[in-house]
């Protein structure tokens, strides 16, 4: 399956250590989200479609209430680089 390049970029930065948080409003709705790179930096290259692509394509998941992380099939999908650990 081929991804586009933004989402290569977001998965390359989760693959090396780094989160999406979720930011919902009061009723529980998904109203935007932050980006954290594995130093802890807000990135701003991942949009909420950008998100909820990666969700359905099964390369991002959150378990217990976490902050979302690359899986398994996001690892597969991503082409390696040098500087991925």
């Amino acid at each position: 399956m081929d991804i586009s390049r933004d989402e290569q970029r977001v998965l390359h930065a989760l693959a090396q250590g780094g989160r999406i948080a979720l930011l919902k409003n009061e009723a529980g709705k998904v109203t935007g989200l932050e980006f954290f790179n594995r130093d802890g930096w807000l990135m701003t290259n991942c949009s909420l479609m950008l998100f909820r692509k990666l969700k359905a394509k099964k390369a991002i998941k959150s378990s217990g209430g976490q902050p979302y992380r690359i899986t398994r099939r996001g690892l597969e999908l991503v082409r390696s680089e040098f500087d991925n650990r």
